[in-house]
Parts: C-alpha cells; structure tokens; sequence
C-alpha cells in the first residue's frame, strides 16, 4: 500500500506510475469533487482526521436554500462535532435510537409525576437525539459499511414523540369536569395542534416556515415555555387558530392566477387537493 512507500517518494507519482503501467483509461475528476472530501490521499493520522470530519460535513450538510431547522442545526453540529468519536468507539445508530427511546420514556414519566415542562423539553431532546442517529446512520450508508441500514422505524418514534406531547399536554390542562363533559375532552385541542403540525408541512411543502412546524425539538421547548409562563389551555387554543387560519390564507391567496382568462394554477399539493 501507500503506507508502504518509502518517505522520501512521491505517492501521487507512484499512483501515476502504476496507472500507467496497468494501462488504465485516465478520466478527468471534477475539481468540486477534489474540494468536497469526495477524495484525498490520506498519508498519516492528522490527515485522516481532516479527511473524516470533510466526509462528514458532506453527508450532514444542510440545504442550501436556507429551508432549515434548529433542532437541524444541532444535529448536524453534534454529528460533525462528536460523530468521529462515536463512530471510532463502535456507537451506532440503532443504540442511540435506544438512548432517544429512553428519554422519550423519561419525559412521560417526569410528566406524570406533575413536571410538564421538563417532560417537552426531554421529549424534544429525545427527537434531537433521534435525528443525530438518523445521521449517523446517513453516513455510514453513504460509506458502504454493512452495518448502515434504513433505519425504518424513525417514522413510528416520530408519532409517538407527537403521542407523548399530546399527553402531556392534555394532563396540563385546566378544564374543569363536568358531567356533560365528553371523555377525553382535555386532549382534544392538544391533538387538533398537533395534527394541524402534520398537515400544514403536507399541504405547503414549498413553504419554508412551514418546516419550522416539523422540529420536535422547538415544539418541545415552545410548549416547557408557554405551560411555564402563559395560559395553558387559552395560548394552545389560541395556536390551533393561527395555524389553521395561517394554512387556509396560504391555500387560498399563495396562488393568485395572473391571468383570469389562463388555464387554472396547479394544486399546490395535489396529494392532498384535487380540482375538477
């Protein structure tokens, strides 16, 4: 191998030399990929370490549009940041979906036992730990390794972290009971804010605000902060109004048709929408 080379010689020349003499087709690489940490001639450690955190800012890097998270943000510092380590001491992404697992659990039982507030956060912390994995497990995918699978159930934790909010938010409530109060009435606008969350990034994906809605980990502090310092019941209500209202605005005045007389714009989701 390369390491092999006596020090005083040139390994790109050695390289050249053996391409040469195996005949083998010279194919120009574009010098994007030569700048990306697609590839490099790794000749000792500290090369090594500079070659593994530009793979990794390559396979973590945020969209360039600007259509970004927090809670996005973090994970992908944190990967670029400890994932080196992680991966060097064989943590993969599976056992830190464990670890978001067992924060989820302890945010449902801190909430139970009456503190609400850091039940969100930890939910919300166990969402950001749960993205660190999924890119984790991006990386290794990207590298080849056997070991990256799909991990197939992010989108089942993702609705049980929604579940959990929801508990938690209705065990907050202050609604009094009532005979003629429906069971189950103190979840109902918890759940409907929820849902709204959903359906809103569905129905206005070219929205960049509209992302904002699908970080858990945002959410989770926004709910610790209004159950701390606002009316609990009055502020979510308050929220499923602005959000459905916000997502009818948008549906129904984002798309103006310039011409009266043209051909009717397209759906702006047509998963959704339909026009006849």
């Amino acid at each position: 191998g390369l390491a092999d080379l006596p020090p005083e010689w040139n390994p790109q020349s050695a390289l050249l030399r053996l391409a040469i003499q195996g005949r083998v087709a010279q194919r120009n690489v574009p010098a994007a990929m030569l700048d990306d940490g697609r590839w490099g001639i790794v000749r000792n450690e500290q090369d090594a370490q500079i070659a593994e955190r530009r793979w990794l800012r390559l396979h973590t890097r945020l969209s360039g549009d600007g259509a970004f998270t927090l809670g996005e943000r973090l994970a992908a510092l944190m990967v670029n940041r400890f994932g080196p380590a992680l991966l060097h001491a064989g943590t993969r992404p599976a056992l830190l979906g464990l670890a978001a697992g067992a924060l989820g659990l302890l945010g449902g039982g801190v909430g139970w036992l009456g503190q609400l507030a850091v039940g969100f956060v930890l939910l919300g912390l166990a969402w950001l730990v749960e993205q660190v994995a999924s890119l984790l497990g991006q990386v290794e995918r990207a590298s080849l390794l056997a070991s990256g699978l799909a991990r197939r159930s992010v989108a089942l934790f993702h609705l049980l972290i929604d579940a959990g909010f929801v508990t938690l938010a209705g065990w907050g409530s202050g609604l009094p009971t009532h005979p003629s109060m429906p069971p189950g009435a103190p979840f109902f606008v918890p759940l409907t804010l929820l849902m709204c969350m959903r359906l809103i990034p569905l129905a206005l994906p070219g929205r960049r605000w509209s992302r904002w809605l699908s970080d858990r980990f945002m959410i989770g502090a926004a709910l610790a902060a209004i159950h701390l310092f606002l009316p609990w019941d009055a502020t979510l209500g308050i929220g499923v109004i602005l959000l459905l209202g916000i997502g009818v605005f948008s549906l129904q005045f984002g798309h103006k048709r310039s011409d009266p007389e043209g051909p009717p714009p397209a759906s702006p989701n047509p998963r959704l929408t339909t026009r006849q």
